[in-house]
């Protein structure tokens, strides 16, 4: 197997360690194989969209998700880290409002697999970082949502020195408690 699985507090997110092997060359490892992920991480997904971006310390993106057209996200960071971050928004989950975070980074080659009916974000905790991530649907600007990154209400403990650049959209996010949610 050329993945090891290791379970979150959630335990629907879970962090992917890719074997990565390498010598005084360099490294090369699988980034994605979608039998190894089906085997150790008991999740069939059909990825149909990659997605790239970049960001300097200090940004937080998030926490998004999509009401209808839910997306299920494989993430992680080729160049920089990322204080990386999972909300449970599945109302009739055990485990809704509940948050994950975990650092993503290049050095760690770290994965995180975030299931749809999960909002989702991170910070950028070195000077940049390049974030990639896998989609299980395509994106739906109509259906795309924002939950409140600040929340007291899920109280996520973000890495940060002092107030983060965040979009407009995610300033703007809505409560948990004022969220479009899932049943």
């Amino acid at each position: 197997m050329a993945i090891n699985v290791i379970a979150t507090a959630l335990p629907d997110v879970k962090i992917i360690e890719p074997k990565v092997f390498g010598d005084e060359r360099g490294f090369f490892y699988e980034s994605f194989n979608a039998r190894d992920f089906a085997s150790a991480a008991g999740v069939r997904a059909e990825f149909v969209q990659d997605n790239h971006s970049r960001s300097v310390r200090g940004v937080l993106r998030g926490l998004h998700y999509q009401i209808q057209h839910p997306q299920g996200k494989l993430v992680r960071v080729v160049s920089g880290e990322v204080f990386d971050v999972a909300v449970d928004i599945r109302r009739s989950s055990p485990s809704f409002g509940k948050w994950v975070g975990v650092y993503l980074s290049a050095d760690n080659k770290r994965q995180l697999w975030v299931p749809p009916g999960f909002a989702h974000g991170f910070c950028v905790t070195s000077e940049s970082a390049e974030f990639l991530y896998k989609t299980t649907d395509y994106w739906y600007p109509e259906f795309e949502r924002s939950l409140l990154w600040n929340d007291p209400a899920l109280g996520v403990e973000w890495p940060l020195d002092g107030a983060p650049q965040v979009a407009a959209k995610d300033a703007a996010g809505r409560s948990l408690a004022e969220a479009e949610v899932f049943a």
